[in-house]
């Protein structure tokens, strides 16, 4: 995960710079701003150098840059553990320890590898600017066997298939009916749901063969050749590949044009992953006013609404009584499905959750196998295992989505896999998370949170993510990912050294830098085991117990603990957390989480009694969550000098008695959310009339312990108002 690792790598430099720079010794503070402009550099070349331009210079003689991803990520993060390291133990110290080296004498291999990697990647960099159109690279190359893999697998694997009655007629109108323009039209959907299976059925019906007078198809996939797409619509159309072969590819360009003129016809382009590629081919289409038209499918939305000329017809899953029709056509042919396999049966489909790929490939499984109620027992409990390990083009198919995702949503996408299977996942703490890990790259006029919902919407929009609810204010409030893919997350994430989901005894964990983020299961109960140093970053439990004792010394940014009865003093050595979660009953937070200096989450579970927070708080300038039940918030410090500002706290929820002065409110500019306990001291009290002066705020909740019948004649409310919530009003509306 190099874009992650040096993403994160950039922040630990910009924190060092901003607001570390007091515990900078000798010539640190000089090297570290040309360290993080190299780092940007490496950044740069991955987001705007793609792995297809990249795999086109090497066949144009280039050497190969083997594990250039694997080398960047070894080399940020020794270089982050180091600096990281050495800046925490002067925090912790408070020293600077003149005599101390200079943490840049100890990175001189860090450095010199880093700087190897610019020199290598700099001839790929000037090539591919040099490139008018990366497809003309594409075109020295080309490549015959893999042109239609994807749609003769997903034939194999969904030979048989229900439930797409309905989707045919739409797509068949869409096709023969409406103007007689030249029209596209767009099949989405996630990988595995059937959308070549649906094209294919469409394509080879009897009434579309006879409505239009030419067909053709062709399957681009992601490593198109624009020669080969030419070469295969031609062969389609019948005329044989061999004997245009040696044809350049404008004059194929032209042969295919001449054989569309004065026909109506239908072209499929299956699996479509870039709009480029539609970019190349539209201009071909002459629009006749004959009724022809283009059928595409695509996982990708944006190459769907760039295409279309209708809306897009969105693949849904299955529905369970589909689900099990297909995998009974699939296990049983014609026959029944035995009285004592239904029930275990059922099951298994039911797991599949809907998706078309997952139930054809366990039925091709059980089909061969025993018809035990034992063994399909077995098979269910262990599904996802079972369907990874039989039948490999399964994964092929789903990881597709994967690696084409571009370098700063991988991580964001591989993180799903952190969650259990079949959770809902609550999207403002996913965000919180993404943004702790330090996956979300800052933009102007953006916050962080704003820039990680782009990046989810871009994950629903390649059929990556399900949205699971919707807010009332219209963004996305839950979510959730398939299990297929979310073990395809856990695959990827463990080979690339991602993440690590440890047993209940901590058994099974990599040694070295490998180990970045561990997963604590549910049944985890009091390991003793110690983590090793300064490498852990994220500690996330799913359990009721964190072993926060093994914790000392640690580097850690996010911390789950679970249920802790009393806070250990140990947390306060972790003077990096940016995101701290934990049920606590105490009803004060102890001095030292004051003191984290770059907390910027801090979410207490399961409170009975109202959190007292002390005016140290004040002086929290990172923090941008604060959600701890029902607190207790005191008036800020009168200064002596400047004001300190909470510019970046966007949620405080929820507060007794908040005294919404013009003082107090100049101190949280750009709240969001806010949550207000009223209590029977007089609306008076509260000042709500300053609340307009919140011009950022979204959300605003009050929990009414009393009624306040005059409570609308005593508030103003801010025009960015979009959510009002007023739990135990008694209001009569």
């Amino acid at each position: 995960m190099a874009y992650s690792a040096l993403l994160s790598l950039s922040h630990v430099l910009e924190n060092t710079l901003h607001h570390d720079d007091r515990y900078l010794i000798h010539d640190e503070k000089q090297q570290t701003p040309f360290l993080l402009e190299k780092v940007r550099i490496l950044l740069d070349f991955l987001d705007n150098y793609s792995q297809k331009s990249i795999k086109a210079i090497e066949s144009l003689g280039i050497k190969a840059i083997e594990g250039l991803e694997s080398r960047i990520t070894d080399a940020a993060y020794k270089t982050e553990d180091i600096i990281e390291s050495h800046i925490r133990r002067r925090v912790f110290e408070e020293s600077k320890h003149q005599k101390e080296k200079n943490f840049f004498s100890i990175l001189q291999d860090e450095l010199k590898e880093i700087d190897a990697i610019i020199k290598e990647i700099d001839p790929i960099k000037k090539k591919v600017n040099n490139m008018e159109d990366e497809t003309d690279v594409r075109n020295l190359h080309p490549r015959t066997s893999s042109l239609v893999a994807s749609s003769k697998s997903a034939r194999n694997l969904e030979s048989i298939m229900v439930g797409l009655d309905d989707n045919m007629m739409k797509i068949k109108d869409q096709l023969t009916g409406g103007p007689s323009n030249l029209r596209t039209v767009s099949i989405v959907g996630m990988g595995g749901i059937g959308k070549t299976t649906l094209a294919r059925k469409v394509y080879e019906d009897e009434f579309i063969l006879s409505h239009f007078q030419i067909r053709a198809w062709v399957t681009v996939s992601q490593d198109y050749n624009m020669k080969e797409i030419f070469l295969s619509l031609l062969d389609s159309m019948g005329k044989p590949t061999n004997q245009n072969r040696e044809k350049t590819t404008e004059e194929l360009k032209r042969l295919f044009r001449e054989n569309l003129m004065g026909r109506r016809f239908l072209i499929v382009m299956d699996d479509v992953w870039d709009t480029k590629v539609w970019d190349h081919v539209k201009r071909l289409f002459s629009n006749n006013n004959d009724e022809s038209r283009i059928m595409m499918t695509t996982r990708e939305e944006n190459v769907a609404r760039k295409a279309n000329s209708c809306s897009p017809h969105r693949m849904s899953f299955l529905t369970e009584e589909e689900s099990w029709s297909l995998f009974c056509a699939n296990v049983f042919g014609k026959d029944r499905c035995p009285r004592e396999l239904k029930p275990i049966g059922k099951k298994i489909v039911q797991n599949c959750r809907g998706l078309p790929l997952a139930i054809v490939v366990i039925a091709g499984l059980l089909s061969k196998a025993t018809r035990t109620v034992h063994h399909w027992t077995n098979v269910g409990e262990n599904l996802s295992s079972v369907i990874a390990s039989n039948d490999e083009q399964c994964l092929k198919i789903l990881s597709l989505s994967y690696k084409n995702l571009p370098h700063h949503l991988k991580g964001c996408f591989l993180y799903f896999g952190i969650f259990q299977e079949d959770s809902d996942i609550n999207v403002s703490t996913l965000f919180k998370l993404w943004v702790a890990e330090g996956f979300i790259k800052s933009a102007e006029n953006k916050t962080l949170e704003d820039m990680a919902e782009e990046s989810l919407l871009d994950l629903v929009d390649r059929n990556l993510i399900l949205v699971s609810e919707w807010s009332s204010k219209g963004k996305i409030k839950t979510c959730m990912i398939h299990d297929l893919l979310r073990d395809l997350c856990v695959k990827e994430a463990q080979r690339e050294k991602f993440f690590h989901i440890t047993d209940s005894n901590l058994h099974g964990m990599p040694n070295g830098i490998s180990l970045r983020r561990l997963i604590l299961p549910r049944d985890v109960d009091h390991p003793t085991r110690k983590l090793p140093p300064f490498l852990l970053r994220s500690l996330l439990n799913f359990g009721r117990y964190v072993p926060v004792k093994l914790l000392t010394g640690m580097l850690v940014r996010v911390l789950d603990a679970g249920h802790i009865t009393h806070y250990p003093t140990e947390m306060a050595g972790l003077v990096n957390l940016q995101y701290l979660a934990f049920s606590y009953d105490n009803g004060r937070l102890p001095a030292s989480v004051y003191k984290l200096r770059y907390l910027q989450t801090l979410i207490l579970y399961d409170t009975t009694v109202p959190v007292s927070l002390t005016p140290e708080l004040w002086t929290m300038t990172r923090l941008r969550h604060l959600q701890l039940g029902e607190m207790i918030l005191p008036d800020p410090p009168k200064a002596e000098n400047s004001v300190i500002v909470l510019e970046n706290l966007q949620t405080l929820s929820t507060v007794i008695k908040f005294r919404c002065t013009e003082e107090i409110l100049e101190r949280v500019p750009n709240l969001k959310k806010l949550g207000i306990c009223l209590e029977d001291v007089g609306l008076e009290y509260f000042y709500l009339k300053n609340l307009d002066h919140l011009h950022q705020l979204e959300s605003l909740k009050f929990l009414f312990l009393v009624s306040m019948p005059s409570f609308l004649d005593n508030i103003i409310f801010p025009s960015s108002l979009k959510k009002l919530t007023l739990d135990g009003s008694c209001f009569k509306w």
